[in-house]
């Protein structure tokens, strides 16, 4: 049977060894999803695979598919995102969004809108844009990929779409005043706040400038998104964990 062969253009989500030699490679592609192939002879430091499968590289790929796990063959780096990993704490925060794209988004799922969400976040990320922020940007699109993101358009209860509004973990977004009874431990939000994190869920993430919020008030959504995840995410993320040991160094 003659090989099939795919050429895609892909970001590395992880990396693991495979043997002595070798390392299995899972990239988010913008043509066939998340797919994994085999890159032999990567772990050897000389070898031509070395440099085309470090965490985070944006490129094109070549790679013979299988039934399982395809076979890279080769690759051409577009961007390596060197200040990315050259910074800790902005390859924490890649780590962190490369992590939670591999655990919820399904393999072979065609989604070119998500590879240009995480491809431009990298980028930002790489040019020194606040990564806090854009991390909370970047999980509230995948939230929606993957079918519980927060309600932030309108009352979730009523539809109601004027504020002021509380967030609820419990109810999976914003309640208006009328509906606030609902959750006691809703969080109220100033207006513009409110406004502020529900134009993150619609923005797309080539459209984000240089986007300014008080350190108090990006904590509080910080730790609402934090508090929504562990409500409704599922999949325990280790790098999360690094993170927050970072922020405690801060």
């Amino acid at each position: 049977m003659k090989a099939l062969f795919d050429k895609a253009e892909g970001i590395i989500l992880r990396t693991q060894d495979y043997g002595e030699t070798h390392k299995i490679v899972t990239l988010l592609t913008k043509e066939s999803g998340k797919t994994g192939v085999v890159a032999r002879g990567a772990k050897k430091p000389k070898s031509r695979m070395a440099a085309i499968t470090q965490p985070f590289i944006h490129g094109q790929f070549l790679f013979q598919t299988g039934r399982n796990l395809g076979n890279l063959q080769q690759g051409e780096v577009l961007n390596s995102f060197r200040p990315i990993r050259e910074d800790i704490v902005k390859t924490a925060y890649a780590t962190y969004l490369a992590e939670l794209t591999d655990k919820l988004i399904e393999p072979k799922h065609y989604d070119p809108f998500l590879f240009h969400q995480l491809l431009q976040t990298f980028t930002w990320i790489s040019e020194g844009k606040d990564a806090e922020i854009l991390t909370i940007i970047y999980e509230l699109k995948i939230y929606q990929k993957a079918g519980f993101a927060p309600t932030l358009h309108e009352c979730v209860n009523c539809g109601n779409k004027q504020g002021p509004y509380a967030f609820s973990v419990k109810e999976g977004g914003y309640l208006c005043t009328k509906c606030r009874y609902i959750d006691d431990h809703a969080i109220q939000l100033p207006e513009k706040l409110a406004k502020v994190f529900s134009m993150f869920s619609a923005i797309d993430m080539e459209r984000v400038g240089n986007i300014s919020i008080k350190p108090e008030n990006k904590r509080l959504l910080l730790q609402l998104m934090d508090a929504y995840y562990e409500q409704y995410g599922g999949y325990f993320i280790k790098s999360k964990k690094f993170l927050k040991q970072l922020d405690l160094l801060r």
